[in-house]
């Protein structure tokens, strides 16, 4: 992890170690709000069957795609950090010669 001196210090980066809790939040969100658009629309298909049937649909939809881009948004991330580092380790090699 990252020790609360880090958060003063600009040598390190924190986002990397924490990225991984953000992560499991929105994903916590996500399931949260999928379920609520299930329940509702259970709920919709006493009005109508065929509305709540797709609600239904976009709901269970909506999880998987929302987990998926989560997941792509978070490594995006987590390369832009390793991009930054693999730069610092190659201007460390040039600044040796």
């Amino acid at each position: 992890m990252f020790d609360f001196q880090d958060l003063f210090q600009w040598d390190r980066f924190i986002t990397p170690t924490i990225i991984k809790t953000f992560y499991w939040l929105v994903i916590g969100v996500i399931v949260l709000f999928g379920i609520y658009g299930i329940l509702w629309s259970l709920a919709a298909m006493a009005i109508s069957p065929f509305g709540g049937f797709i609600l239904l649909l976009a709901s269970l939809t909506s999880i998987v795609v929302g987990i998926v881009l989560s997941r792509i948004v978070a490594e995006f991330i987590l390369i832009v950090f390793r991009i930054n580092e693999h730069l610092g380790a190659i201007r460390d090699q040039g600044g040796m010669r």
